[in-house]
């Protein structure tokens, strides 16, 4: 296997955002999981009260000969409202913002430079407020979180359709 590097992003409910990583060539794994926060090995229970720190998140492994960061960077912007820093879509609270982690100097600069070029494209009438933070450890998330809009088809399909998340990606990006 060729070299891989490690993105990790949040964008409200993790079951939401593996499927839209895990479709591109070169996207090795998505992973469910926790990051950003002050709890060690945090439960579901327990970043869903608030109480850890930590955004619900995405940790995707990716060939970066095939694909680059920076294109997958708009895949992540295409998911999220990054306008809204109180969680995304349906989902609220601190674990559900969005939110940009990067690996190293090179991540940083792409993912900074690609949240200007989003402010400046008038997309948006409100101020981006996306952070973008340096990456923290990541905690997997319990297994049956895991490609859960594989495994759980029915669920996924219907937690998706009430989140308002595909309306919003219809309406801003189609």
């Amino acid at each position: 296997m060729s070299k891989t590097k490690t993105a990790t992003f949040a964008g409200g409910c993790f079951w939401c955002m593996v499927k839209p990583f895990d479709q591109w060539d070169g996207v090795h794994s998505v992973i469910s999981g926790y990051t950003g926060g002050h709890t060690e090995n945090p439960t579901y229970e327990e970043v869903k009260s608030g109480t850890t720190g930590h955004f619900e998140a995405v940790e995707i492994t990716y060939d970066p000969d095939i694909i680059a960061f920076e294109e997958i960077l708009p895949i992540f912007w295409q998911q999220i409202d990054p306008t809204d820093d109180s969680g995304q879509f349906q989902d609220r609270g601190d674990s559900y913002r969005a939110a940009i982690f990067y690996h190293n100097e090179d991540q940083q600069r792409l993912a900074e430079n690609s949240k200007q070029q989003l402010a400046d494209s008038g997309k948006f009438s409100k101020p981006i407020v996306t952070p973008i933070l340096p990456a923290a450890t990541f905690y997997p998330a319990e297994e049956y979180h895991q490609d859960f809009y594989k495994k759980n088809e029915k669920e996924y399909k219907e937690d998706r359709a009430k989140s308002g998340r595909d309306e919003f990606i219809e309406e801003v990006w189609k």
